[in-house]
């Protein structure tokens, strides 16, 4: 699949009020275009040198655009984590069994709402890891044609300054999302026999939560086809996504009863 095909896709399967912050790839494609089409003769010309400007412009408006979206994001997950932890000791401490009010069913209504809430934010994270991914991707990809079209060196600098970008720094969220399951494991740890109404509150909250999944599982899909090693892997690709057997389960079944082939 094209990029341009495949950003259009990630933009629609991403939660709506994200899509106007990817990488504006189809604008910085027509000035690659327009500078590639110019005649030799005008490589040194003041119309050809504002194009050429127009499209650096663009691009480091584009890098200001994904850090300004991915620190905001980042600082909300960090809250929504502390504040999750800080509902499940409430819950423990109120309704658990050594709780100062033990309930087993305020208990257990309780928790379900937090376990809805986690794989709910932990997809959202996921969400904002494959973001990452993808406007790296597609900045490199248009360098690329920048590059092979108008015979100019501008990727290797270019890109040397976007590894060092806050939007391309994902390890804070990546420690996150490690930690929320291990919450998941620990305080909601499976059962191997589960009554009627288990899977009828399972049920329940995996449809409440059934959009945030499925843009999960294609955020997941779409990671790893853009990290796996290929032949045409170079230095400006992403490293393959070699995620532990244990992980891939876990992002993509944490609170599903679908089959994930």
């Amino acid at each position: 699949m094209k990029f341009g095909k495949r950003l259009k896709q990630q933009i629609q399967e991403t939660i709506p009020g994200w899509r106007d912050k990817f990488l504006s790839y189809k604008d910085l494609k027509k000035l690659v275009k327009l500078i590639s089409s110019a005649s030799p003769m005008m490589s040194g010309s003041l119309e050809y040198g504002k194009a050429e400007a127009e499209f650096v412009y663009l691009l480091n408006n584009e890098i200001d655009k994904f850090n300004a979206f991915f620190m905001e994001q980042e600082e909300d997950f960090i809250i929504r984590h502390k504040e999750l932890q800080q509902r499940i000791g409430k819950v423990i401490d109120t309704w658990g069994l050594n709780g100062s009010q033990p309930s087993k069913t305020d208990y257990k209504e309780e928790m379900a709402m937090i376990r809805k809430d986690i794989v709910d934010f932990h997809g959202e994270m996921v969400l904002l890891m494959n973001y990452s991914n993808i406007n790296y991707t597609g900045l490199a990809k248009i360098l690329k044609k920048y590059d092979k079209r108008t015979g100019g060196l501008l990727r290797s600098p270019y890109i040397q300054k976007v590894l060092h970008q806050p939007f391309f720094t994902t390890d804070l969220i990546s420690k996150l999302v490690k930690e929320c399951e291990s919450t998941i494991d620990s305080v909601f740890p499976p059962c191997e026999e589960k009554t009627n109404n288990q899977l009828g509150e399972r049920e329940a909250i995996t449809v409440a939560g059934e959009g945030i999944f499925r843009n999960t599982v294609a955020a997941l899909l779409t990671m790893q086809e853009i990290r796996k090693g290929s032949s045409t892997y170079g230095r400006f690709s992403l490293p393959p996504l070699n995620l532990p057997e244990s992980d891939v389960t876990h992002s993509l079944q944490l609170n599903s009863p679908i089959a994930i082939p």
